[in-house]
């Protein structure tokens, strides 16, 4: 599909998407290098865009003559740039500090633990911390490009207060649905894919007594790779 055209699909329903959101509502289209420039343009003409996320996807398939893929972006957009909910202390990341730096003999701008020694940082908008669901993880599904519950639950919990309604217009495999699930939030999905909705109901069924999300535990956002210590 050339550029064009797919902007013009683009521009087919991102209105009425568009639409659905709420006076101070938020919304975020994600979306590769090849289709980012047209998401860009035709949701700039319904929304404010307030910032381009980019998250690395730690996965992509190589290619002999060119750059690996490993990024998508996400635009962060609102209806009114005046009037919407973002909750920053609700998407702090847990970093470790390597070189820890003491005043006083104390710790500055850190905490010592039997984990080792982390810092609370505000989330920029360059991800490095997500990985793509692999073969061993709970929420892993055969659908082709399935987003990270830890992705969503970033988007969910800055840009909504719990009983809110998440939509999501392209369901797939259901993540959005599940992440709202967990975090107590109403949601919508819609998807034309039989398969995809199968797997997205038997995920939610799995969300009824199953509320973890990998890489989130005690309020916070872990670093790739580390292992939450969840407080009893």
């Amino acid at each position: 599909m050339r550029e064009s055209e797919y902007e013009d699909y683009v521009r087919s329903w991102m209105p009425s998407v568009c639409r659905k959101l709420k006076p101070n509502g938020s919304l975020y289209v994600c979306g590769d290098w090849k289709c980012t420039s047209a998401l860009q343009r035709v949701l700039s003409e319904h929304l404010t865009i307030i910032n381009r996320i980019t998250w690395q996807r730690e996965k992509g398939r190589g290619a002999a003559h060119n750059w690996k893929n490993g990024m998508e972006d996400i635009w962060f957009a609102v209806a009114n740039p005046r009037d919407y909910y973002f909750d920053l202390q609700s998407v702090m990341q847990k970093r470790r500090v390597i070189a820890p730096y003491r005043a006083d003999g104390l710790p500055k701008d850190w905490e010592a633990t039997d984990q080792g020694n982390f810092r609370l940082t505000c989330p920029s908008n360059f991800w490095d911390d997500i990985s793509v669901p692999f073969w061993s993880m709970p929420e892993n599904t055969d659908h082709p490009t399935q987003k990270p519950e830890k992705l969503y639950a970033k988007l969910i919990l800055a840009s909504s207060r719990p009983g809110d309604v998440v939509l999501d217009p392209f369901m797939g495999s259901g993540t959005a649905c599940v992440v709202a699930h967990k975090l107590g939030r109403r949601y919508l999905g819609i998807e034309l894919e039989e398969e995809y909705c199968l797997y997205a109901a038997k995920r939610l069924m799995l969300a009824d007594t199953d509320t973890s999300i990998q890489g989130y535990a005690d309020g916070v956002f872990w670093e790739r790779n580390t292992t939450p210590v969840i407080s009893k």
